[in-house]
């Protein structure tokens, strides 16, 4: 009967741990062959593709392909067909852009795109605003809200040093300037509210603040406190206040004014893309 072969002692690596020996197997050839086909095809990338990041950006590859000019041909054709709708958005009245069958879609949807993109981090997506950054979307506008007032303001942008023909007001600190003392501004804040019936005055006190208010307010606000959308002044009569409307907001705002900026979109935007914007943010309701 023929001897079983011996089996053979598998050689060791010499690694010992705890006594526990490490075999020499060798790697499977599917997994080795699997590894340098990846290790080729990684050099092969590194070759013909960007891949590698240096200080003055990544290595171009021997195709030079560039993501970010695929995306700059697609939105160049995407230019290109909106060319002759853009250029009619440029030729009509304001007034007429909305109601124009041919561009007044166009320039609702590409306004909300434009609102969306560089006026929503302020005004909220909605156009509602907030404490501050005034509400789009309802009647009241300090800078007056025909679409030709709205293009100019979207254009020069609110007390934006850096642009001349910027729209600009400044309400005096009257108390930071000590122009009045802290009772006076305690009776006009009363007064203030009593305009839009946030609080009731008693007589005296409204007719101390009543005289306040004239001596102080009236050249800019109107002597019935409804304000002048040619110099920013906002309607103290309505319910409507940007900054709000209780006390310590009206004695913030008496004693150390507010001064609100919007940039300028001129330069930054394209003169298409402002008459979008003014169509859109016309249209959604509270446009005069």
């Amino acid at each position: 009967m023929a001897k079983k072969p011996e089996k053979k002692e598998v050689e060791t690596t010499g690694h010992i741990w705890d006594g526990i020996e490490e075999y020499n197997n060798p790697l499977p050839r599917w997994w080795l062959t699997t590894t340098y086909l990846t290790i080729i095809w990684g050099i092969g990338y590194i070759i013909l593709y960007p891949a590698i990041p240096l200080p003055g950006g990544a290595t171009p590859g021997v195709l030079g392909y560039s993501s970010r000019a695929e995306v700059q041909k697609d939105i160049d054709e995407v230019n290109e067909r909106n060319a002759p709708l853009v250029e009619r958005v440029n030729q009509l009245e304001l007034a007429a852009i909305a109601s124009d069958e041919e561009v007044g879609g166009f320039a609702i949807n590409g306004g909300e795109a434009v609102f969306k993109t560089f006026c929503a981090q302020c005004h909220g997506s909605g156009a509602a605003g907030s404490p501050g950054y005034p509400n789009l979307a309802d009647d009241e506008w300090l800078w007056g809200g025909t679409i030709e007032d709205i293009y100019e303001t979207i254009s020069v942008g609110i007390r934006d040093e850096a642009n001349y023909d910027t729209r600009i007001s400044q309400m005096p600190a009257f108390g930071a300037d000590e122009l009045l003392g802290k009772e006076e501004i305690s009776t006009l804040v009363s007064y203030v509210g009593s305009l839009s019936g946030i609080n009731g005055a008693g007589a005296a006190e409204a007719a101390a603040g009543e005289q306040l208010y004239l001596e102080s307010c009236a050249a800019c606000h109107g002597d019935n406190g409804e304000g002048d959308s040619f110099g920013g002044a906002p309607n103290l009569t309505d319910a409507i206040w940007l900054y709000g409307s209780d006390v310590a907001a009206l004695t913030e705002t008496i004693s150390n004014s507010r001064f609100g900026v919007m940039p300028a979109w001129s330069g930054r935007l394209s003169e298409s893309q402002i008459r979008q914007a003014s169509v859109y943010i016309h249209a959604l309701g509270g446009g005069e």
